[in-house]
């Protein structure tokens, strides 16, 4: 099952456009400042859009150490960077801000997001200290700002994090379609580029079945894509297409055009 927005693709390959450190984080660039921010992202969406992938999301990775609550300066900086680049894009896009929910659906609305993907469900022991994300506020965000067309992709099981509810991951999503109307599911490994367990990702799509989409959040990889695709609607890759496969570095278009023509050949 994929979105409308895809059109006719199966196994949707989503790429993230890591922004460099937003304001008021401790690895922002002061001197390069948005401007530095922009450039640098649009270069890596050239790299992204050349190699073939079929959406891109923009997220905030580099904000480390992560907040559960955005701060107005990001939210701020985060939706004038995606307004900026949003004539570049050639594919749908959509937007992630880490950790924060309704600060994610708020910009995605106003930027005019196909989709968003956060934690909206859960509690959990992380870095971050107890998480305990309000799916009920996001998603009555979306509704205010009449914009119940922009999916809303639920990571269930978080990176950085373990969840402090005992019922099985199968049934968690099942849960979350049922309860807060999840439209898409995504499974995650334990930290970014780090696969999700497999048997996990099996076991989700078992229980999803036809509902709603499900993808490979985390660690997708030339060498477990024909795998991860077997199973999953599509995954989500940042680090696989990064520059010797470190998250931080930009991108490398060559190793996306690899990944895709592998993607291609699966598709038939």
């Amino acid at each position: 099952m994929v979105f409308d927005f895809f059109g006719e693709k199966k196994k949707v390959v989503i790429s993230m456009a890591h922004i460099g450190a937003l304001p008021g984080s401790p690895l922002f660039d002061a001197d390069g400042g948005i401007d530095k921010l922009i450039e640098d992202v649009s270069i890596d969406i050239e790299q992204l859009q050349s190699g073939g992938v079929d959406s891109i999301m923009f997220g905030n990775e580099n904000d480390r150490p992560y907040v559960l609550k955005a701060t107005p300066e990001s939210i701020a900086a985060m939706t004038m960077i995606v307004s900026t680049l949003k004539p570049m894009l050639k594919v749908p896009f959509g937007v992630n801000y880490l950790w924060d929910p309704t600060a994610t659906v708020a910009i995605g609305s106003v930027t005019g997001a196909s989709f968003v993907r956060e934690i909206f469900t859960g509690v959990f022991a992380s870095d971050m200290g107890v998480w305990a994300p309000d799916c009920a506020q996001a998603s009555r965000l979306r509704s205010s700002l009449n914009k119940n067309d922009m999916k809303m992709f639920f990571n269930i099981n978080a990176e950085f994090a373990h969840s402090l509810d005992q019922r099985n991951i199968e049934l968690r999503a099942k849960s979350a379609i049922f309860s807060s109307l999840a439209d898409a599911i995504l499974v995650s490994g334990p930290i970014t580029g780090q696969p999700a367990d497999s048997s996990d990702l099996q076991k989700v799509a078992e229980a999803v079945g036809d509902l709603v989409p499900v993808f490979a959040n985390t660690g997708v990889n030339i060498d477990n894509v024909n795998k991860v695709m077997s199973v999953a609607s599509g995954c989500v890759i940042g680090t696989h297409f990064k520059v010797d496969g470190n998250t931080w570095n930009k991108v490398d278009g060559e190793r996306v055009k690899r990944f895709m023509d592998v993607v291609n050949r699966l598709r038939g």
